[in-house]
């Protein structure tokens, strides 16, 4: 259960919601050992009025999502972490989070206005167009936000309000039969305007850039199961010397470094928001014992697990 299935609730409720929620949901929905997951409950959702309320139950607790995001910003600031890079969300800028994304809330401010297209993890895997649109816009994995004009955002907002008009107005048969042109049409439109931007940047998508974009994603896929560089340089057709040049000379961070990374941002949230034991955190993390995970996040953390969740 996502924060875009408390939009409908009263605020009552929400009070409520903001007060049990950081226990409840990581400790009792949190039960499959990875990091908490977010998704939709429709094939497709729109909508506004995300309050700060709302996105400070996310407030330095990591979630992976599951489903698609596309949102606008018209006012506040939001300062976010998308897959390890931080982030600052302001007026006229549209974010586009991929499923699989890490996503992460550092701080908010203003008065926040927020509109947003999310489609579910269900409808994604599932529609053949998906595949091949999500394949298409790719690039926005390393470039998630990008700014608009006045005029451009405006267009956008009016694209949202009537996408929201459809959705509160539609039955759910409606719904499902709209979803595929919804989805065409706004992947066609975002990835008109991440090129748009690529190009006024100056920003060519070098071999380089797609191998470093292959090897995040795949690194987002298999950092619970695989921690070896070799092992993704081997599944990436390249050698392991390769990859780490082309990934430190683009990043600025070693392979290593972005694994670890992983790890231990799963390992935290798990510690901090889960009831899980430290071993079985460390096996699903895929560590061959508890003290070589204990070792491992001393390493990187400064404390061992238990001091980390008793005191970090």
């Amino acid at each position: 259960m996502g924060f875009y299935h408390y939009i409908y609730w009263s605020k009552l409720q929400i009070d409520y919601i903001c007060s049990i929620y950081k226990y409840n949901y990581y400790t009792h929905t949190h039960m499959d050992k990875e990091l908490p997951k977010f998704d939709l409950p429709e094939d497709w959702l729109a909508g506004t009025d995300i309050s700060k309320e709302l996105l400070g139950l996310y407030k330095n607790y990591p979630v992976r999502l599951k489903c698609e995001i596309i949102a606008l910003c018209m006012d506040g600031e939001i300062d976010a972490s998308v897959n390890l890079n931080r982030i600052t969300v302001r007026r006229n800028d549209i974010i586009t989070l991929m499923p699989g994304s890490i996503f992460q809330i550092n701080e908010l401010n203003g008065e926040l206005k927020i509109f947003f297209l999310g489609f579910s993890s269900k409808y994604v895997e599932r529609n053949d167009k998906a595949k091949t649109m999500l394949d298409a816009i790719y690039s926005t994995l390393g470039r998630p936000r990008i700014s608009l004009s006045d005029k451009g955002a405006e267009i956008i907002e009016k694209y949202y309000r009537l996408l929201i008009d459809v959705y509160e107005l539609s039955d759910d048969k409606i719904k499902s039969e709209i979803a595929d042109n919804i989805f065409t049409d706004t992947h066609k439109g975002i990835s008109l305007l991440y090129k748009k931007k690529t190009a006024s940047d100056n920003v060519a998508s070098s071999k380089s850039e797609q191998l470093c974009k292959a090897f995040t994603q795949m690194v987002m896929q298999h950092y619970n199961e695989n921690r070896n560089v070799a092992w993704y340089a081997e599944k990436l057709g390249i050698t392991h010397a390769h990859l780490c040049s082309v990934v430190k000379q683009a990043t600025g961070k070693t392979c290593a470094d972005i694994i670890s990374s992983m790890v231990i941002m799963d390992a935290k949230s798990q510690l901090k928001s889960t009831q899980q034991s430290i071993q079985a955190i460390s096996d699903s993390l895929n560590f061959a014992n508890m003290s070589f995970f204990g070792k491992y996040f001393k390493r990187h953390v400064g404390m061992s697990p238990l001091e980390y969740r008793n005191n970090g």
